[in-house]
């Protein structure tokens, strides 16, 4: 069964995306830590980060260093913190969180944003890269 995040890239399933090309993808978590909470997954399902190849996970790690610079000029905070969790969602997949202590890196604490205010964070994530 497609995990959530291959329902997202098929489009089954809608996001906020920030970025996209033939192999990643770049959206925002939608039960976020902080405003500006970007997800950064490979479009090809592996569950387990340390299982994708060489190539693909050099990729992602890339992909992910274009879009932080986005996110900390849009979302005021003193560094973009990069996390791997990989018990949520059975898809590999990166945390960019801002961030201006380490309490904002608290996965048990979660902060509601609208729909409104998620599309308008990602459109001013985008309109920075």
């Amino acid at each position: 069964m497609p995990s959530i995040f291959s329902k997202i890239v098929s489009g089954e399933i809608p996001a906020y995306k920030i970025a996209e090309d033939d192999n990643f993808l770049a959206f925002l978590d939608v039960f976020p830590c902080a405003k500006g909470h970007t997800l950064v997954i490979p479009k090809k399902e592996v569950d387990y980060i340390f299982d994708l190849e060489d190539e693909l996970y050099a990729g992602l790690m890339a992909f992910a260093k274009k879009i932080e610079p986005a996110i900390r000029q849009t979302i005021p905070c003193k560094r973009v913190g990069i996390a791997v969790i990989g018990l949520e969602v059975p898809h590999a997949h990166v945390h960019l969180i801002p961030m201006n202590s380490m309490a904002d890196m608290n996965f048990n604490s979660k902060i509601k944003i609208s729909p409104e205010e998620l599309n308008e964070i990602a459109e001013a994530i985008r309109a920075k890269l």
